[in-house]
């Protein structure tokens, strides 16, 4: 068994709960590889130790959804950011909040930690970036010129730069010193989701959705190579420790870059989904994903995979042989390599904001009482005592845990799968040994997936004395009530208003009519014949309604080949089948250069229906349209209906003057339907929030 373990290259280390609502985010350690945070719509920050899936501790204190978080350097601090704009920091040996910062004004989308001082930076919806200095209150810095909203940042490794990318294509370098632009990259053809610096040299990687990742070199700020081959955008970058190749994760694959030629080295399925975030230890890549309530963490052996050769790109080499590494150090002949400073950051000098500047905006202005307040609501609740102690609060700072040469995870063995299903199973059909009430698991832990380790504990909820070991067994209260023993989830969960683009459980069937029979139900067990009838149930009635849909796309397939898209889409609208309008929209949502003024007025009516869709995906589809038309649209709909009337008759302009009035009174409709939903809480209300911002210049002109 253990000689089949080593075939593997990539597998699934746990899957587990990781908050009692939906998970917005996560971060790995980067230093260990062993430490995780997740935030979710709780308002919970969560710590974990990778590969355990009971809760070290869970930080409280924020009153909106969680937005994103990040631990610094040393894994000693961690820091999160709200849908609130406000920013919260912990101590995580200490166990207690450290710092709360005011200043945003809307989501915070990204923050990270300069790595040698006390200073954040933090992104936002609004477009700002602002550098803030832990010890004390207020921005140090503030930095304007995205026009969109920010998603990602990075400090230099010598921690005078800060890298930032956006959904308006660009991305930009800061001097942190100086507080300006230094220079702006403008390749991608689409929004840019993160950067990443090379660890030695002055090179820059950014990753986006156009599916492309972009090299930039930084002593030329010239664009280097772009790597191509994704085919879904790209979510993750990360270079390997000593620079020699790029790790991107996109949906279920992990894909191996080299560059100068550009060329892949390797491509590595992992069924991740959608990864968050990716971490390099002891020869082996973790990768994180979230779906719903809960976290996947996944482990691909670098060992095995391929960091030379491969296929060039971009067809400069033609034959098949493998590139022959380089004696030297990449970066040593190419360009400079990072000087890093031999003292603390908090040592060298930071250029001050001026005394204008220094006083503190708008929703910043805080009393010592009213932080004194803030951090009692704040608090850290520690879950598992022996991993706290463990890692946060070693002998000597010395033998710090997680160590920097933990060993690796080990692979399972190939019928892992097998094994797992068996055990979960046998889990689900015997009754808890410590809780003999409990006829059923609850219905999310019955879906019929592979989980490592089944044991879920959510940290809203009081873990399992057996779950949570000796040194756990009197853990502290935590803030919300047990859930009822007596009666299934099934029962306690009410019908959902909106159906999510993504679930865990099937829609119309029950998930327990699947399940192997209590004890006392044993003689009742379904027989195979049952089983696959349920399974059958509506599969005919599906059938005939995807074959309708599938001839209905074939026909606006057929008209836009003829005639134009703005024809086919009138077609799809005429038969009354919003499936298919969304299917078009998705498809040309990706390239705004097919959209013009006349599909606006016919694509308009149509995002009113699907703002106000139950369906999930339908509200994302007409979020998307909506921030398409805002942006390429709204400038010449306003300066057209401002313009003074001409002289004699032009047919043209009365023309485009009717489509625009009819735009904006489309738009008007639809300002009370986004503000309505922003105030939402969740992912909904986040991207209907975006839109507002987007639809603000509606309230003050016309």
């Amino acid at each position: 068994m253990a000689a089949a373990s080593t075939t593997k290259i990539s597998w699934r280390l746990q899957e587990f709960e990781a908050h009692s609502g939906t998970v917005s985010c996560l971060a790995l350690g980067k230093s260990s590889g062993r430490l995780l945070a997740t935030g979710g719509e709780d308002c919970r920050v969560n710590i974990w130790a990778v590969s355990k899936a009971n809760c070290i501790m869970s930080l409280t204190g924020h009153k909106n959804p969680v937005e994103c978080v990040q631990f610094n350097v040393s894994e000693e601090q961690v820091v999160a950011g709200s849908q609130s704009g406000s920013i919260r920091v912990w101590d995580l040996e200490a166990a207690k909040i450290l710092r709360t910062l005011m200043g945003h004004k809307a989501n915070v989308t990204s923050l990270g930690f300069h790595p040698f001082g006390d200073f954040l930076a933090s992104s936002s919806t609004d477009t700002n970036i602002k550098l803030w200095d832990i010890r004390r209150k207020g921005y140090v810095f503030r930095y304007k010129g995205h026009t969109q909203a920010v998603r990602s940042l990075a400090f230099s490794p010598d921690g005078k730069w800060l890298a930032s990318a956006s959904d308006d294509g660009t991305v930009k370098l800061w001097d942190l010193a100086q507080g300006k632009t230094i220079t702006e990259f403008r390749s991608h053809t689409a929004a840019v989701n993160i950067v990443q610096f090379h660890p030695n040299e002055y090179l820059l990687a950014s990753g986006s959705g156009d599916r492309t990742i972009k090299l930039w070199d930084l002593e030329k700020f010239t664009m280097i190579g772009s790597l191509e081959g994704h085919t879904t955008p790209v979510r993750g970058i990360f270079f390997s420790p000593d620079g020699s190749c790029l790790y991107s994760g996109a949906t279920d694959s992990l894909r191996v870059f080299g560059w100068e030629p550009d060329r892949c080295f390797d491509v590595v399925p992992v069924g991740w989904g959608k990864v968050s975030d990716l971490s390099v230890c002891n020869q082996q890549l973790i990768g994180a994903s979230h779906q719903l309530s809960s976290v996947s963490s996944y482990v691909v052996d670098l060992k095995r995979v391929k960091k030379s050769g491969g296929s060039v790109i971009q067809g400069i080499i033609q034959d098949n042989q493998p590139l022959t590494e380089p004696k030297d150090p990449r970066g040593a002949a190419l360009r400079r390599n990072y000087e890093r400073p031999s003292t603390s950051c908090s040592s060298q000098r930071v250029k001050q904001r001026s005394d204008a500047d220094r006083r503190s905006p708008e929703g910043e202005r805080r009393s010592p009482s009213e932080d004194e307040a803030d951090e009692k609501l704040s608090s850290a609740e520690i879950h598992n005592p022996e991993d706290y102690k463990e890692i946060f609060q070693p002998k000597n700072a010395i033998s710090r845990t997680p160590p920097k040469m933990s060993e690796p995870f080990p692979a399972p063995p190939e019928d892992e799968t097998k094994l797992a299903i068996g055990r979960q199973l046998k889990d689900l059909i015997s009754p808890f040994p410590d809780k003999p009430q409990l006829k059923a698991p609850p219905l999310a832990s019955s879906t019929p997936v592979q989980r490592v380790e089944p044991t879920v504990v959510s940290c809203a909820k009081r873990p399992a004395p057996s779950a949570m070991g000796p040194a756990s067994a009197n853990p502290p209260a935590c803030s919300q009530p047990p859930p009822q023993p007596a009666v299934t989830a099934a029962k306690l969960k009410p019908q959902p208003k909106i159906i999510l683009s993504s679930r865990n459980e099937p829609i119309g069937l029950n998930v327990a009519d699947f399940l192997p029979p209590s004890p006392n139900q044993r003689p009742g067990a379904l027989s195979d014949e049952e089983a696959l009838s349920q399974i059958k149930k509506g599969h005919d009635t599906m059938c005939v309604m995807l074959s309708s849909r599938h001839k209905n796309l074939q026909t606006v397939r057929a008209v836009w080949a003829r005639e134009d898209i703005k024809s086919a889409l009138d077609s799809a609208v005429s038969m009354n089948d919003l499936s298919i309008v969304v299917d078009i929209l998705n498809i040309i949502n990706l390239q705004p250069s097919l959209w013009k003024l006349d599909l606006c007025t016919t694509v308009l009516p149509q995002i009113d229906k699907l703002l106000q869709s139950k369906y999930e995906s339908y509200m994302q589809t007409g979020c998307t349209s909506l921030k398409l038309i805002m942006k390429h649209f709204w400038m010449l709909i306003s300066d057209t209906l401002k313009a003074a009337p001409s002289v004699g008759v032009d047919i043209t302009r009365e023309e485009r003057h009717q489509k625009c009035q009819a735009c904006c009174k489309h738009l008007k409709n639809l300002s009370p339907v986004v503000k309505n939903k922003a105030l939402q809480v969740g992912r909904h209300g986040s991207a209907f929030r975006e839109l507002q911002l987007l639809m603000a210049p509606l309230d003050d002109s016309l």
